[in-house]
This record gives structure tokens, sequence and C-alpha cells, in this order.
């Protein structure tokens, strides 16, 4: 559950107050809202702000080149004379890292968002894919209330993007893989993206089961 804009606003006026330096992490941008540029809206409010930050995107899961680790380091500085000075520093950091790495998949992504109609392309395949994954969202709740589940379930609609904190034990996660072969991380986070609705009804069910025990 990200802040609203209007609390993303506070918060960058508090960042200023204490002299912080933002340091964002963009990862599933276009999986959250379904709006890939609105989803970026907090990051360009703190530059409008004047901020020095620093972002971090990955492009592994929005553009479907998982397998290619294709991502950006962006900085924000004062001016162009710190703009080369950071440069040269990560210069030095990524000379002894990776040095050279593949273009392929960065070429990819550069093509892409250098063309509008590509562009435009990519913000409504987002949609689709946070359209499809909300509505598993709905469904798998439905499910589990219509069940009988004593719990409630209304924090599942209510978060966003790929993933979802389900509030499941170590334990009933533990079970759930055991009994069901249902594998999600012990402090109970989903992958939504995993639930299609050919499987909704069984993780669903099988939820139910491990949490009514």
């Amino acid at each position: 559950m990200d802040p609203t804009l209007e609390q993303w606003a506070e918060i960058s006026q508090l960042v200023k107050s204490k002299g912080l330096l933002p340091f964002f992490d963009c990862a599933y941008q276009g999986f959250a809202s379904g709006n890939a540029p609105q989803d970026a809206a907090a990051i360009r409010l703190f530059v409008e702000d004047g901020h020095n930050l620093a972002l971090v995107q990955s492009f592994s899961k929005n553009f479907g080149l998982y397998g290619q680790r294709v991502g950006a380091l962006s900085i924000v500085g004062q001016d162009a004379h710190e703009a080369i000075r950071l440069l040269s520093q990560l210069k030095i950091c990524i000379r002894p890292s990776y040095s050279n790495p593949p273009r392929h998949g960065a070429r990819i992504v550069s093509t892409i968002l250098s063309d509008d109609r590509l562009t435009t392309d990519f913000i409504d395949q987002c949609k689709d894919m946070a359209d499809r994954i909300n509505s598993m969202r709905v469904q798998l709740r439905s499910i589990l209330e219509g069940a009988g589940s004593d719990r409630s379930w209304e924090h599942v609609t209510k978060q966003i993007g790929m993933f979802a904190y389900s509030g499941l034990s170590k334990e009933e996660v533990t079970a759930l893989r055991d009994d069901h072969h249902i594998y999600c991380t012990l402090d109970g986070r989903i992958s939504m993206a995993g639930v299609t609705s050919g499987n909704v009804d069984y993780i669903a069910n099988a939820i139910h089961e491990v949490t009514k025990k």
C-alpha cells in the first residue's frame, strides 16, 4: 500500500528538512497503478521539489527481460559539474564490478522507450498485466470469504503490485507447502503474478484449509 501523492509531498518536505538523500527503488513500474508514468509520480515530485536523489530501476519484470538483468541507476545532482564528478565515481565502482555488461537487453529497453508508439504499447501492456493481477486479488479474496473464513482478507485487495502480504504465519506457510505444494516466502508473501484463473480456486481453498486449523 503506497502513500498517496499528498502524503509523498509531506514526506518530501520532511526529507528536505532533515537533509536526507532520497534513494528510490523502482522495480515494478507499471504494475502498481497499472500506469507506468503514474507509478513514477513520487520520484518526479521529489525532483521538482529540488531534491538530489538516487533512483534504481529494474526492467526485468515490466519488460519481460528477467534473464537479461537489465536496469538503471540514475542520480540527480546539484548541477552539471557535480554530475561529472558523480559519473567519474560511478565509473570507478563499475570498472572492477562488471565493467562491460551485455548490451542487448538495454538496447531493447532503449529502443522501446525511444519510440512513442512502442512506449504506448509498453504502458498499455503493463496495464493489462496490472488489471489481471488485481482481478486475481479480487477473486482470491472472494473465494476465501465464500469458503467461510473467519479472517479478514481485505488487505489482499487493498495492496497493489505483484506481491501480496497474506498475513499467513510461518507455520501456515509450511503447511501450505507440505500439504498443498503451494510455495511462498516464510513471511507469507505471495506472488500474485503466479495466481491465475486456472489455479485461484485451488490456492484459495488451500489457504482456507491451513488457516482454519
